[in-house]
């Protein structure tokens, strides 16, 4: 059975690599961003204008899960003390 540390550590080593992720794809987005965005526009087939709407909601809603199911609980348990 996990104790509610080794549940804080989990969280916290989840948190950072997920908010890893989040900067690596919004820095590869803002950097190689024609080139990302022509590979998705020939996949999906999908405009110029949907391609940046759905990088900005891909983004945020990462950053959302991100927070809500890993950063916060990590900082509830850290402020229970574990």
């Amino acid at each position: 059975m996990i104790t509610l540390a080794q549940l804080t550590e989990l969280l916290g080593w989840a948190a950072v690599i997920n908010i890893a992720y989040l900067i690596l794809a919004s820095v590869m987005i803002m950097t190689m961003k024609g080139k990302i965005s022509s590979i998705h526009k020939k996949m999906f087939n999908i405009d110029d204008k949907d391609v940046d709407a759905l990088y900005f909601n891909f983004l945020g809603n990462y950053k959302v899960v991100t927070l809500v199911f890993f950063v916060v609980p990590y900082f509830a348990l850290k402020i229970m003390g574990y």
